[in-house]
């Protein structure tokens, strides 16, 4: 009885406490890529695009700076998870599916080590899904603890009982 009741209590705690981490990651993941984006120039990335034969490269350079630097603060801070995740998706999409794939799965490919250090390869698209499955959780499980989603829906509750007082109270 007693481990049941351990287990359910540390589980619930856990489940409110667990996207933490894994907010601070993906977020601040995604606004330091925007930030790179940004130290190097947008029009450089939109070179990018371009050789990659994106339309509109220049816009969509923009855009992309601007999803993963709002959305990375807005995963930082819990907000609007659900809304913020669908672009940074898309943006997780079109990085795997453009240049991605074709470098395989692994992250990390070490090609030789030398005087001057390691030396790796491409990165497949290992590192973005993990990403996704960050969002998806997130979506899923919602932001946690010390987020604003969960302040507006603490304060959503609040009004609903607030409300609903005052009108099971009526005549």
């Amino acid at each position: 009885m007693l481990t049941n009741l351990y287990a359910a209590t540390t589980r619930g705690l856990s489940a409110r406490w667990a996207p933490i981490p894994l907010r601070l990651i993906v977020g601040y993941g995604f606004l330091e890529h925007g930030q790179a984006k940004l130290g190097r120039g947008v029009g450089a990335f939109a070179q990018i695009l371009q050789a990659l034969g994106m339309p509109f490269p220049d816009l969509l350079a923009w855009g992309a700076v601007l999803v993963e630097m709002i959305g990375g603060v807005a995963i930082l801070l819990g907000a609007f998870v659900a809304f913020a995740s669908v672009p940074m998706a898309i943006v997780l999409l079109v990085a795997i599916f453009t240049v991605h794939l074709p470098n395989g799965f692994s992250s990390i490919k070490l090609q030789s080590v030398d005087g001057g250090g390691a030396h790796f390869g491409q990165p497949g698209y290992e590192t973005d899904l993990l990403y996704l499955a960050g969002l998806a959780t997130l979506v899923l499980g919602g932001a946690g603890r010390w987020s604003v989603d969960d302040l507006i829906e603490q304060r959503s509750t609040a009004a609903r009982k607030l409300f609903g007082r005052f009108r099971h109270n009526r005549p």
